[in-house]
């Protein structure tokens, strides 16, 4: 029982001793673990007054949503008008599309002309300005559809104007490429549609001739409407065909609106087929009794076939100046940059906090460090293994010059 008590009491007082070992080391090497946070202060304070403020300019741009828009606008133009709206359909993420723009290098090379950034950010090189820039800037789609850009530089107002200056030239960048497709476009339709227009009238002029002679009298009405049924399927398997090859400029084969019109299409076939065996078989019964009707018929199918031709490309052609015409400005800027009044960087009471923390953390561990080599040295066991150490530490030194 006395022994277990001893034990007990001796316990806390080897806990106290413990506690003020700490303390005795600490107060011992109070200048250190003191003096160095409070020096790391000064120059933290020192260093982060020498700091520049920076300042961030920031805008958010609703790209536009095309997907409902220029559907209900081709769909008042009828069944064809999937065309124009196909290139569309592959973009899954319209944003991505336009945050890739805003990165691209056309953009960053006007925004350097522009506002001179090799003089400023003092590059000598394009490519090195151009990486300085992206690392000033922050381009980000968020979920909600909103595109934010961020331009970080000294002066809050080149700042707001570096980041309205993307959005200028993305609104350039977008009626560049929009135009360009769109012409495009406008133009194969406008080569087609003179073309038709030239077939169009070469069987007009052939038919009035043939009216001149004799007429159309001698062309039964069943007749008549089989002929010009045969010409709209033919003309809408031409018209078809131009719209695959148009198509093809753009998209693969795997793409579905392209599939869908070469389905369409080959119905189309199918259906012309069965009607020209119906009316040839009809045509051939009467042939030898009528053949100036049967030329006649010849030349009205060719006129109808021309005129559906003519027709459903010019349906095209107006889609692609619709397209040409529409204006980049349904890209809507929500925040415009205005000029920031209090910078975003640097931090100086955080810079303060941590350097004094950190330094502080720091002081002890190396008060420590050193106590324990005083008490290594004035313990003769100690002495020695310090002795090895240094012994170790020269040898190595020594073989390292030797070496060299």
């Amino acid at each position: 029982m006395n022994e277990q008590g001893q034990t007990a009491q001796q316990q806390p007082e080897e806990e106290d001793v413990g506690l003020l070992d700490l303390l005795i080391v600490l107060a011992k090497h109070k200048t250190l673990v003191l003096g160095l946070p409070a020096a790391a202060a000064v120059v933290s304070v020192i260093v982060s007054l020498l700091l520049p403020n920076i300042y961030t300019g920031t805008t958010k741009v609703l790209p536009p949503q095309q997907s409902q828009s220029t559907s209900a606008v081709l769909a008042q133009l009828g069944s064809l008008a999937g065309l124009a709206g196909g290139a569309v359909s592959g973009v899954k993420n319209p944003n991505d599309l336009y945050v890739g723009m805003l990165k691209s290098r056309t953009v960053t090379d006007n925004l350097i002309q522009r506002f001179d950034l090799n003089k400023l950010y003092e590059q000598k090189f394009q490519s090195e300005t151009r990486t300085r820039l992206a690392r000033e800037t922050r381009i980000v789609a968020g979920k909600d559809g909103i595109i934010t850009i961020e331009v970080d530089d000294k002066d809050p107002k080149r700042a707001a104007e570096l980041a309205n200056g993307y959005v200028d030239e993305l609104f350039k960048l977008t009626k560049v490429l929009a135009v360009t497709e769109a012409s495009q476009r406008r133009l194969f339709f406008e080569r087609q549609l003179g073309q038709a227009k030239e077939n169009l009238a070469r069987a007009e002029a052939s038919t009035r001739l043939a009216l001149e002679k004799g007429g159309l009298v001698l062309v039964e009405g069943q007749g008549r409407v089989m002929a010009e049924t045969s010409a709209r399927l033919r003309a809408e398997i031409t018209v078809k065909e131009i719209q695959i090859g148009a198509m093809r400029t753009f998209a693969s084969e795997q793409n579905p609106e392209l599939q869908r019109t070469q389905q369409q299409m080959e119905v189309l076939k199918r259906e012309l087929a069965r009607t020209e065996g119906t009316s040839g078989s009809r045509a051939g019964s009467s042939a030898q009794t009528n053949g100036k009707g049967i030329e006649n018929l010849r030349l009205l199918r060719e006129m109808k076939y021309n005129e559906v031709t003519y027709e459903l490309l010019a349906r095209q052609y107006e889609i692609a100046k619709i397209d040409e015409a529409k204006d980049s400005a349904i890209i809507q800027v929500m925040d415009k940059a205005i000029e920031p009044d209090r910078k975003s960087r640097p931090r100086r009471s955080l810079i303060v906090l941590l350097s004094v923390l950190v330094t502080f953390l720091l002081a002890i561990v190396w008060a420590f460090a050193l106590e324990a080599v005083a008490k290594s040295s004035q313990d003769p066991l100690g002495a020695d293994r310090w002795q090895v150490l240094k012994q170790h530490v020269a040898l190595r030194a020594w073989w390292r010059n030797r070496s060299a």
